[in-house]
C-alpha cells in the first residue's frame, strides 16, 4: 500500500497518458489495418489539432468546443487529402506510401511552426476543469480525470460503431473483402476514403483534447507518431480493446516507469515492440515466394539454376556459382568481358561521377567541401540500404544502428590515441558488423512491413542507448574535441576540408568498389535469387536465412564504414547524426537512385545533403520543408528512380526500379484484404522485381 500510494499520481497519470495514445493510435490503426496505408504523418495530424485546439482556447467552454471542432475537421480534411495522395501509389506498396506520408508530415511540420510559431503554445481550459481534486488523499488535476473518462467512452464508442453498425461493417467489408463490398454497391474507394478522414478526425481530436497533456510544439508529432507506432504494434490491429491496453500499458511504462526504474524506462517501450514482432514472425512460416517473382516471366529458378550450373540447357550437375556462355568456353561469366559498347555504357555513369568527384576540391570552396564530405558518409550509409532493400529484400529504417556503432567506434578510437585512418575504418566496421551479427536473426526471418517495422525499433533502441550511455556517447550533448585523423600511418593529422574530402573518397571508392564486387559475385546473385523466389531456393535446399543474415552483417560492416567517415569529415558526432530522420533519409537516397542502383544511392544521397545543407541555406528555417518537398517529388516522378530512367523505364531490378505489385488500399484490383504489422507472410511491397542473374545495376 505503501508503494502504490508513492505512485498514485505518476499511476494514474499513466492510464491519462495512455488513452490519449489510444485515441491517436485508434486513428493510425485504422488507416493501417483498413485502408492499408501506412502513414508516417499521423503525428503531424495529431499536431494539427493540437495547435488549432491551443489557438482557439481562451478558458471558456465555448471555446473549447469551437477548438474540438475546428481541430477535428481541420485533420479530417488532412485525412481526406491523404487518401488521394496515396491513391495513386496503390500498387507500390508500403515503403512508397511510408516515403510519401514521411515527405507530407515534413511539409506539415514546416507549415505549422511558420504558422503558429516555434514555442510550445499554452493551452487554456474551462476554470472548473483548471483545477484539482483530491483522488485517494492525493490531489489530482480534474482535466486528466475528465479525458480519462473520455477516452473509455470513445473506446466503447468505437467498438459499437464497427461491431454494431451498417457503417462499421462496411468498413470490415473494405478490409476483408472489397469485392463483395462493391457488389453491393458501395465504392470501396469511397469507404477507404472516409476510413482515412476518420483516422485524421480522430487524430485532430486527441491533439485537442490532448493538448493540455502533450502542448503543441517543435517535436510533437514526432514523438507521439512513435509511440503509436509502439501502441499499433503491441495491440495488433484486429481489436481497438487490444489497442486500450497496448495504449495503457505504454502511458504507464512512460510515466510509472520512469518513477520506479527511470534507467530502464527508455529500452522498455521498443524492446518490447521488437520482441512481439520477432514472435510473431518466429510463429509464422517463412515469406513465399518473393513479390513479383510469378510476374517475372520464365521460371526464374530455373534460369538461376542453370546459370549456376555452369552450363548450357542440358543434364545438370551439382551448382558451381558460375556461368559458361558460348564463344567463352571455360570461363565464368562474372570474370568474362561485356562486349565493347555495352561495357562503355555501364561504366560511363561509374567512370563520370568519378571524375566529378576529383574535381570538387576544385570547384567548391571549403564549406560546401565538407557537406561533399558528408555526403560520401551518407553515401555509403545508403548504399548499406539498397543491399537489404534492393538485393536481399529487407526494407530497413535501423540501418542507422550499425551506422551509429561504427561512429562512436570511431570517435572513441581517436579519444583513446587510435587516429590512423585505416585502423579506424576497419575496427569500427568490425564493431557494426557484430552489432549486426546479433540482431540480424531478428530481422531476417520477418518480411515486408514487419522488417521496417522490427528495424525501427532496433534504430529506435540503438537511439535509447547513445542517449544514456554518456560514458561512451557524451549523451544529448554528444561528442567534439577528439583528435584529427591521420591518413596513413606517420602521416600528419587532417585538419583542411579538402584533406578530409579526398580521404573520405578514397575509403568510399574502395568500399563502394568491394561491394560492387560482391554483387556481381555468384554470392550476389544467390542473395538476387532469394530475394525473388525465396520459397524454390528453399525447396531446391539453398540456405536462405544463411544468405540473408550474411548480407545483413555485410550492410551492417559497410554502414559502419560510413559512421566512420561521417566522424572523421565532422569532427564532432550527436546523436541527431544517427536518428530515425537520417535513416529515413537513407531510405529516400535509395528510392532516388533506383532500389538496386549503388551509384543511384550515392546521388541519392548527394541531392538530399545539398538540399538539406546547401540548398536550404538560402532559405534559413525551411530545411525540413524542402527536404518534404524532395520526398513527395520522388515518390511521385521517380518510381523507379535515376536507374529506371538510365533503363528506359524498363522496371527490371536491374535498372533499379521497383515493379508494380499487388499491394494496395482495398477496393483496387488484387488488393489484399488487410495489412498487418505482425505478418511475417507480407512480402516487401517495395522490393524490386528481380534481377536476371549477373546483372546488377552500378
Amino acid at each position: 500500500m505503501e508503494l502504490l500510494d508513492a505512485h498514485l499520481v505518476p499511476a494514474v497519470d499513466g492510464v491519462a497518458f495512455g488513452l490519449l495514445l489510444f485515441v491517436v493510435a485508434a486513428g493510425l490503426s485504422l488507416a493501417f489495418g483498413t485502408a492499408g496505408v501506412l502513414n508516417l504523418s499521423h503525428g503531424m495530424l495529431y499536431a494539427i489539432g493540437a495547435y488549432t485546439g491551443a489557438e482557439l482556447s481562451d478558458g471558456t467552454w465555448g471555446g473549447l468546443a469551437l477548438g474540438l471542432a475546428a481541430g477535428t475537421a481541420a485533420a479530417c480534411v488532412a485525412g481526406a487529402g491523404l487518401s488521394a495522395a496515396t491513391a495513386p501509389l496503390a500498387r507500390r506498396g508500403h515503403l512508397a506510401q511510408a516515403l510519401l506520408t514521411f515527405g507530407l508530415a515534413l511539409i506539415g511540420g514546416d507549415l505549422l511552426i511558420q504558422f503558429f510559431g516555434a514555442d510550445e503554445l499554452p493551452v487554456r481550459v474551462p476554470e472548473v476543469l483548471d483545477s484539482s481534486v483530491t483522488l485517494l488523499g492525493h490531489r489530482y488535476p480534474a482535466y486528466r480525470l475528465c479525458f480519462i473518462v473520455m477516452a473509455v467512452l470513445l473506446a466503447a464508442f468505437g467498438t459499437w460503431v464497427l461491431t454494431r453498425t451498417r457503417m462499421g461493417a462496411a468498413v470490415r467489408a473494405a478490409a476483408d473483402d472489397p469485392q463483395m463490398l462493391a457488389a453491393t454497391g458501395l465504392s470501396p474507394r469511397a469507404v477507404h476514403t472516409g476510413v482515412l478522414a476518420a483516422a485524421g478526425a480522430l487524430a485532430g481530436a486527441a491533439g485537442v483534447l490532448g493538448a493540455p497533456i502533450i502542448g503543441p510544439g517543435p517535436g510533437t508529432s514526432e514523438n507521439v507518431l512513435m509511440l503509436s507506432l509502439v501502441v499499433v504494434v503491441l495491440g495488433g490491429l484486429r481489436s481497438l480493446w487490444a489497442t486500450f491496453g497496448a495504449a495503457v500499458a505504454v502511458g504507464e511504462v512512460q510515466t510509472l516507469g520512469v518513477s520506479v526504474a527511470p534507467e530502464l524506462a527508455p529500452y522498455l517501450l521498443f524492446a518490447a515492440m521488437a520482441a512481439v514482432l520477432v514472435l510473431r514472425s518466429r510463429f509464422a512460416e517463412p515469406a513465399g515466394a518473393g513479390h513479383g517473382s510469378e510476374a517475372s516471366g520464365p521460371d526464374l529458378v530455373a534460369r538461376l539454376r542453370g546459370r549456376l550450373a555452369g552450363r548450357l540447357p542440358g543434364p545438370r550437375r551439382p551448382s558451381t556459382g558460375l556461368d559458361r556462355r558460348p564463344g567463352r568456353k571455360g570461363a565464368p561469366a562474372w570474370l568474362a568481358p561485356l562486349p565493347g559498347r555495352a561495357a562503355w555504357w555501364q561504366a560511363a555513369p561509374l567512370l563520370v561521377l568519378l571524375g566529378v568527384l576529383i574535381a570538387l576540391p576544385a570547384l567548391l570552396d571549403a564549406y560546401s567541401i565538407s557537406l561533399a564530405g558528408s555526403a560520401l558518409a551518407l553515401g555509403l550509409l545508403a548504399v548499406s540500404v539498397t543491399v537489404l532493400t534492393g538485393y536481399a529484400g529487407l526494407p530497413t529504417l535501423g540501418q542507422t544502428a550499425p551506422f551509429a556503432v561504427g561512429a562512436y567506434a570511431t570517435a572513441n578510437l581517436a579519444d583513446a590515441g587510435w587516429t590512423v585512418g585505416p585502423v579506424q575504418i576497419v575496427l569500427s566496421a568490425l564493431a557494426a558488423a557484430v552489432f549486426a551479427a546479433v540482431v540480424g536473426p531478428a530481422v531476417i526471418r520477418a518480411r515486408g512491413t514487419t522488417v521496417l517495422m522490427i528495424t525501427l525499433a532496433v534504430g529506435e533502441l540503438t537511439g535509447a542507448v547513445v542517449n544514456q550511455l554518456k560514458s561512451v556517447t557524451g549523451g544529448a550533448d554528444g561528442l567534439v574535441g577528439f583528435p584529427a585523423t591521420q591518413a596513413l600511418w606517420g602521416g600528419e593529422k587532417m585538419l583542411e576540408e579538402s584533406e578530409l574530402y579526398n580521404y573520405a573518397l578514397v575509403v568510399a571508392v574502395v568500399a563502394v568498389a568491394l561491394t560492387l564486387l560482391v554483387l556481381r559475385s555468384p554470392a550476389g546473385k544467390l542473395l538476387t535469387g532469394t530475394r525473388g523466389a525465396e520459397a524454390r531456393m528453399r525447396a531446391s535446399g539453398h540456405p536462405v536465412g544463411r544468405y540473408l543474415l550474411v548480407a545483413h552483417i555485410g550492410a551492417g560492416a559497410l554502414a559502419g564504414v560510413g559512421g566512420s567517415l561521417m566522424v572523421t569529415v565532422q569532427q564532432y558526432l550527436s546523436p541527431a547524426d544517427v536518428g530515425f530522420e537520417i535513416a529515413a533519409f537513407a531510405l529516400l537516397a535509395v528510392v532516388i537512385g533506383g532500389t538496386t542502383s549503388v551509384i543511384g544511392a550515392l546521388l541519392g544521397a548527394g541531392l538530399i545533403v545539398a538540399t538539406r545543407d546547401w540548398v536550404a541555406g538560402s532559405w534559413p528555417g525551411h530545411g525540413p520543408l524542402l527536404l518534404g518537398v524532395l520526398f513527395v517529388a520522388t515518390v511521385y516522378v521517380l518510381p523507379r528512380g535515376l536507374a529506371g530512367l538510365r533503363g528506359g523505364g524498363s522496371g527490371s531490378a536491374g535498372q533499379g526500379g521497383p515493379p508494380s505489385d499487388t499491394t494496395g488500399p482495398p477496393g483496387a484490383p488484387g488488393a489484399p484484404g488487410t495489412s498487418d504489422t505482425s505478418g511475417a507472410e507480407d512480402h516487401p511491397p517495395s522490393a524490386p522485381a528481380p534481377t536476371p542473374a549477373g546483372k546488377v545495376s552500378p
